[in-house]
C-alpha cells in the first residue's frame, strides 16, 4: 500500500494555494487603498489581543506593504470598514495556519514508511498494520480548503466594495462617464461563479464512506481525492483574485491614487500597472481578468520578499484574565 500520488498531489496544491493565499495579501492591499479603508484591524494591539499565530502574521504583512504602522492612527472617514476589509486577519488568519497544519501532516507522511506490511529492520520481523491510512492527510486537506474558501469569500466582499460609491466615491461598478457604463459589473458575476465552483469542491472529502473487500475493508480515508479536490480549489481561486486585481488597479486609477513610493505595495501597484489595460470604457473584460490570472505569481513574490518584524511580544495570559476560563 501506497499513498505517493496522493502526498505528492496534495504537496503541490499546498505549494500552490500558499502562493495564493500571498497574492491575496497584495491584491487586498491594493484594493484597502483604493477605498481609503481604516488601518486600526491591522494594529499589532488588535491582533495580540487574540494572538493566533497566522492573523498575526496576516496582519504585520498588510501593514508593511501598505507602510502603516503597528499603531495606526483613527481614520478620518469611516469608523468601521466592511468585514472584507476589517475582518481579514481574522479570516486569512487560519487559512495560514491550515497551510502550516497540512504542510506539518505531508512532512511526516512523506518521510514515514507506511508500507503494510512493515518489515522492521531492528528484528526483521513483518507487522501487518494500518499506517497506510491516511486520516491526517484527509482531515488536513479539507480544513485547508474550507479555510481558503473563507479567504474567497472575502475577495468576492471586496470586489462588491470596490463597484459601490460611497466607498470609492466614483461612479457605480467603477464605470465611465457613458450613460449606463456597466463598468466592472460583469466581474462580480465571474468571481461568484468562480466562488461557486471553489464552495463545490471544498466539501469535505473525508465525509465520504466505503466497505470493501466483504467488509473488511469497511472505512477510507478519501484523501486521494481530498488532494484532487485541493489542486482544482487553486484554479478557481485565481479566478476569483484576478477579478478583484482588475477593479482595485481600475478603482485606483480612476481615483488618480498610487501606493506610498517605497512601500512593497507600490511595487505590486506598478507590476499590475504595466500589464492591466487602462482603458475604462465598456468592453469584455476576458483579457483582463487573464492577464490578471498571470500576475498573482508576481504579486505573491512581491509578498514572500516583504520583510517585516513579527511582534516579539506574546499576550499574557492568553487563555484569558485570571480567575477566568478562556
Amino acid at each position: 500500500s501506497s499513498n505517493a500520488l496522493t502526498l505528492g498531489q496534495a504537496a503541490l496544491a499546498l505549494a500552490d494555494l500558499r502562493r495564493l493565499l500571498s497574492a491575496s495579501l497584495a491584491v487586498a492591499a491594493l484594493s484597502l487603498i483604493a477605498v481609503g479603508g481604516s488601518y486600526e484591524a491591522y494594529a499589532e494591539p488588535v491582533q495580540l489581543a487574540r494572538p493566533h499565530p497566522g492573523s498575526i502574521h496576516a496582519a504585520a504583512l498588510v501593514r508593511a506593504l501598505i507602510g502603516a504602522p503597528a499603531r495606526p492612527t483613527p481614520p478620518l472617514g469611516r469608523i468601521q470598514d466592511p468585514y472584507g476589509f476589517r475582518c481579514l486577519p481574522a479570516i486569512h488568519g487560519p487559512a495560514l495556519d491550515a497551510a502550516d497544519a497540512l504542510e506539518q501532516v505531508l512532512t511526516v507522511d512523506v518521510n514515514a514508511a507506511a508500507e503494510n506490511p512493515l518489515i522492521s529492520s531492528e528484528d526483521e520481523a513483518a507487522y501487518h498494520n494500518g499506517n497506510f491510512y491516511a486520516a491526517h492527510a484527509a482531515l488536513a486537506l479539507d480544513h485547508f480548503r474550507l479555510a481558503a474558501l473563507q479567504t474567497a469569500r472575502l475577495s468576492t466582499a471586496r470586489l462588491a466594495a470596490l463597484s459601490e460609491p460611497d466607498f470609492t466615491r466614483l461612479r457605480p461598478f467603477l464605470g465611465d462617464p457613458a450613460p449606463a457604463s456597466s463598468g466592472v459589473m460583469i466581474l462580480e458575476y465571474a468571481a461568484g461563479a468562480a466562488l461557486g465552483e471553489m464552495r463545490a469542491v471544498s466539501h469535505p472529502a473525508s465525509l465520504g464512506h466505503a466497505v470493501l473487500s466483504r467488509g473488511v475493508e469497511e472505512q477510507a480515508s478519501f484523501a486521494s481525492l481530498g488532494a484532487r479536490q485541493t489542486l482544482r480549489v487553486a484554479d478557481h481561486y485565481r479566478q476569483v483574485l484576478a477579478c478583484e486585481l482588475v477593479a482595485a488597479v481600475r478603482a485606483l486609477r480612476q481615483r488618480g491614487m498610487e501606493p506610498e513610493p517605497g512601500v512593497p505595495a507600490a511595487a505590486a501597484y506598478a507590476l499590475a500597472a504595466e500589464v492591466l489595460d487602462p482603458r475604462m470604457e465598456d468592453r469584455p473584460l476576458t483579457e483582463d481578468v487573464a492577464d490578471a490570472v498571470g500576475l498573482l505569481d508576481p504579486l505573491a513574490e512581491v509578498c514572500e520578499g516583504v520583510e517585516f518584524a513579527e511582534p516579539a511580544e506574546a499576550r499574557d495570559g492568553a487563555d484569558g484574565p485570571e480567575g477566568q476560563e478562556g
